[in-house]
């Protein structure tokens, strides 16, 4: 039984020494040096984690892919990952989009949430959201103006220029807060709720962040479509489908789409 202070033993040499997380993580040579392994880089790092075709996957996973990151399932067709330096800066990449799609999808819902019970909220549609700050009051956050009141557009855009670049700066290149952390999971500063400090939990939190995700991603580009398609927020069509879901779902709008209804 391998638990968060177990030594490495013979019965598992191919498990990772120390569960992974900067980039690029565990390597083959941290491979049998004797270290602790936990229970997280067992179940979700190195060659004996869960794969994408479960007991199917032998020889269907590319010999690049060696369980270095967290989420890391196997499953490649196209190659991305073949180079490790490219490999790395799309795990960057996709990190970074997940983070952000995370924050935007429940900024999409939020407000729309609130509005459905009662809070007074000008425009609660994401998508139609912004295009206050061209009406003569300009945009209050939440319909608050005490939080954000936003007048300018070229303001904002400068303003939201400014910040984003100063904190990517920082985060790629370091700072006084920053200075030698990984610029992935930096920790210390950055974490000071401590969710880092026991790395059996860092290891697991790290798979459930990207898997989270991913999935948020997915919602944001279902949330893209829907804007397009029905011109409705997430949550009103939400409704509109469970009220009728036979009329209102994904198929009877895309018959709108046909070549004869354009």
């Amino acid at each position: 039984m391998v638990d968060g202070s177990a030594p490495l033993s013979d019965a598992t040499p191919d498990v990772p020494t120390q569960p992974p997380g900067r980039s690029p993580g565990w390597t083959e040579d941290d491979l049998g040096k004797g270290k602790a392994v936990t229970k997280a880089a067992v179940e979700f790092y190195g060659p004996d984690r869960a794969k994408w075709l479960g007991p199917y996957s032998d020889g269907a996973v590319p010999t690049y892919l060696k369980g270095e990151y967290p989420g890391d399932y196997g499953w490649d067709t196209a190659g991305l990952s073949a180079d490790p330096d490219t490999f790395a800066a799309y795990r960057e990449a996709e990190l970074m989009h997940a983070r952000w799609a995370m924050l935007g999808a429940l900024g999409c819902l939020v407000p729309e949430l609130l509005a459905n019970n009662g809070t007074p909220i000008a425009e609660p549609v994401w998508f139609k959201a912004g295009a206050q700050i061209f009406a003569d009051g300009g945009l209050d956050y939440l319909g608050n103006p005490s939080l954000v009141h936003a007048q300018s557009i070229v303001a904002t855009l400068i303003t939201q220029v400014v910040l984003m670049g100063l904190v990517e700066g920082y985060r790629i290149n370091g700072g006084p807060a920053g200075e030698g952390l990984d610029k992935n999971y930096p920790g210390e500063a950055f974490d000071p709720l401590g969710l880092a400090d026991d790395p059996d939990t860092f290891a697991e939190l790290k798979v459930k962040e990207i898997k989270n995700g991913r999935l948020a991603m997915v919602a944001m580009f279902g949330f893209f479509i829907q804007a397009i398609v029905t011109g409705e927020g997430p949550l009103k069509n939400l409704q509109d489908h469970l009220a009728n879901p036979t009329v209102n779902n994904g198929f009877a709008f895309a018959t709108k789409f046909a070549p004869g209804n354009l």
